[in-house]
């Protein structure tokens, strides 16, 4: 019998056991421990890693220029909803202040709207409506002057300027026989002649030869010429609606002499008309 023991015979189908050196385990274990640190690293890497997810401000209250346009972008807006109920309305260029004054069983309305405060050009438009609180419309157009020195709120005699506010139309006259269908009470009078010139050194011939009495320190139900104002002479009166002389004036507002007429044959007491006037804006 030989000295070297012969091997063992293995069962069919199971592997031979390998032995591993030292050295090949060492290996093994520092190859999967880098596997794993860069597996690591790619999971904490955002430009390594799939569909970073976005880093959340952490202020996330508006900044200041959001804020800014924001702000400005809701003021435009609001803006833009004004004007869309003035346009429904019917009158442009008046504030709200303004209008909360305008009757609300007023049916007719004259409308001047000044260039500026300080200016004696103007525009004056008649308006209508079918009912109270329905929207105005707008009926006819006219260049129009005002006081010489534009419009105020604090008007004293003299100052040269024209009250601006909204007014009650209830009175007419003239020197010229009242023109078919006026319907307001209309004192036909010698008395509506005027004197002297203009504030620029215009006549003023046929100024008066159709007047509507605008009750601003004034008694309603009685002639323009009436001469008693209740709020003091410091404020002065005797402010109509007369026919332009094509100048500025001492405070009344003036249309074309056409114009005129076709206001008295339109105004009617039953629908309570009104003049709104003042600046653009007032």
């Amino acid at each position: 019998m030989s000295k070297h023991v012969r091997a063992r015979s293995r069962p069919s189908g199971k592997p031979r056991a390998v032995r591993r050196s030292p050295r090949v385990a060492l290996a093994a274990v520092l190859g999967l421990a880098t596997f794993t640190a860069g597996w690591v690293y790619a999971a904490q890497d955002p430009d390594q890693a799939p569909n970073p997810r976005p880093q959340a401000r952490a202020d996330a209250r508006p900044q200041a220029e959001d804020r800014a346009a924001r702000d400005a972008r809701r003021a435009a807006q609001r803006a833009a909803e004004q004007a869309a109920r003035q346009a429904a309305q019917g009158l442009t260029g008046v504030s709200e202040q303004t209008r909360a004054r305008i009757p609300a069983e007023s049916r007719q309305l004259i409308l001047v709207t000044g260039k500026a405060l300080d200016s004696s050009e103007s525009t004056a438009a008649f308006y209508t409506r079918p009912a109270a609180g329905a929207d105005w419309v707008r009926a006819e157009t006219w260049p129009a002057r005002n006081g010489a020195n534009g419009w105020s709120t604090e008007r004293v005699y003299g100052d040269l300027t024209s009250p601006m506010g909204v007014f009650a139309l209830t009175d007419a006259g003239g020197l010229l026989p009242k023109p078919p269908g006026t319907r307001l009470p209309y004192d036909e009078d010698n008395g509506f002649v005027p004197s002297g010139l203009g504030v620029n050194g215009e006549s003023l011939a046929g100024s008066f030869d159709y007047v509507v009495a605008i009750d601003f320190n004034r008694r309603p139900g009685r002639s323009p010429l009436d001469p008693v104002m209740p709020d003091g002479e410091d404020k002065g009166g005797n402010i109509w609606l007369h026919v332009d002389h094509d100048g500025p004036s001492q405070g009344c507002v003036g249309i074309p002499k056409a114009a005129m007429k076709k206001v008295l044959e339109t105004l009617d007491p039953a629908a309570k008309p009104v003049i709104v006037m003042g600046p653009e804006g007032f």
